[in-house]
């Protein structure tokens, strides 16, 4: 493996964490990983806002969310940046009444116009109650596997606005069938960045960036399934 001995380090400890063999390429090194959920015990660090009944349950290493209209789930802890989330997502496919193949979404330094945590105010987890964050946000795959955007929410109903160069319809970038996908977001000061399986599909130069805040996995009449998660300090 080429590079300086640190660099391979990082690699290195990456895969150990399940990570897809490509770093990030960015200005940004990881660090030490900040945050992790292996999904063997419980959902304790997770907040469910559900818009009817849905099942979420972990078992052998892997969250497992079938939902039948929108669902957010919460990951309770702050995070700080320059941070780098990352984990595995699948969409099933097997013949569930959910498993439409759709909506791998998610929003990350999320938090309130007054600055409070999103889980000060829980919502109904309807679409539409979340225009008032202020975050980041992609939907992969969404409007049944159609659409790849990603949005920059300003905490104001009734707006989340789409850059042209942010709505994505090309068939490489939406979700494939019962395949597991390394999900990468990054909030590293004005940059932000959205990668899929090594590739970045998005990236936003922010003049006022989001720089804190909480992540949540966002999905609507859907049925995937995640596996190791983890957060990583960013570093120069």
């Amino acid at each position: 493996m080429s590079g300086s001995p640190s660099r391979r380090a990082v690699v290195a400890g990456l895969a150990g964490l399940g990570a897809a063999p490509a770093l990030a390429a960015g200005p940004y090194r990881v660090g030490h990983h900040l945050y992790t959920d292996d999904f063997r015990h419980s959902l304790g660090r997770w907040a469910i806002e559900a818009e009817k009944p849905a099942r979420v349950a972990a078992a052998d290493g892997v969250l497992d969310l079938d939902a039948p209209a929108g669902l957010t789930l919460w990951f309770r802890p702050e995070l700080v940046g320059p941070v780098m989330i990352q984990y595995q997502a699948q969409a099933v496919s097997a013949g569930g009444p959910n498993d439409r193949v759709s909506d791998l979404n998610a929003f990350w330094m999320a938090r309130e116009i007054s600055g409070d945590s999103p889980l000060a105010h829980p919502r109904t987890g309807a679409f539409a109650d979340y225009d008032t964050l202020k975050t980041y946000y992609v939907g992969q795959g969404g409007n049944g596997n159609t659409t790849t955007r990603f949005r920059r929410y300003v905490g104001r109903p009734g707006q989340r606005p789409l850059l042209p160069q942010h709505d994505h319809a090309a068939a490489a970038e939406m979700l494939a069938p019962n395949r597991w996908t390394t999900v990468r977001l990054v909030a590293d000061g004005e940059l932000i960045q959205y990668w899929s399986d090594g590739r970045k599909l998005f990236e936003l130069r922010d003049p006022e960036p989001y720089t804190s805040g909480w992540f949540g996995l966002r999905t609507t009449q859907s049925h995937l399934r995640m596996r190791e998660f983890r957060v990583f300090a960013l570093t120069r």
